[in-house]
């Protein structure tokens, strides 16, 4: 009986979707030709991070091209939920608009960001936006061989300081 019971155990365990602070860890990429207003083409990168920081915490970046030279560039703290992982701020942004809230899951062969209605705008050029995004390929992913440096940025230590002081969930 008491096999039986630790056989269930550990087929519940095995059965348990993994948390998406491990799943989604690693470093996502995207090179493409972009493009300028003028009709000039030149080349970018999308780069999304994720990086466990507890078990249910992982840090991530993310630095995104648009046209025309736009960009978003976000760090921070997201919360593990279900298949997500969720960002939030728990103060409006800067210039008065809502709380930024940005989920990061996966969209069939994509890495998903978004933030729904706009909320992260604060953290993007012009034509750049967090609703929706999911050019990434899920395919790109690798593990990051530059932890010590990640470690070490000010984006980094900036968002563990932020969660830490209770400013982001």
């Amino acid at each position: 009986m008491r096999k039986a019971i630790i056989l269930l155990g550990l087929a519940a365990i095995a059965a348990a979707p993994a948390s998406p602070v491990t799943s989604l860890a690693g470093r996502y990429s995207k090179h493409f030709q972009n493009g300028m207003v003028d009709g000039s083409k030149f080349w970018s990168d999308d780069v999304v991070e994720i990086v466990p920081v507890d078990a249910a915490h992982a840090y991530f970046r993310a630095e995104l091209a648009f046209y025309n030279g736009h960009s978003c560039s976000i760090a921070g703290v997201a919360k593990a939920v279900g298949n997500k992982l969720v960002y939030r701020e728990k103060q409006a942004s800067y210039d008065g608009g809502p709380t930024c809230r940005l989920t990061i899951t996966t969209k069939g062969k994509s890495l998903l960001l978004d933030d729904g209605d706009g909320s992260c705008q604060s953290y993007c050029g012009a034509r750049g936006s967090l609703s929706g995004f999911d050019f990434i390929p899920l395919s790109s992913k690798r593990p990051i061989s530059y932890m010590a440096r990640l470690k070490g940025s000010s984006q980094y230590k900036g968002a563990i300081d932020a969660w830490q002081s209770g400013k982001t969930d």
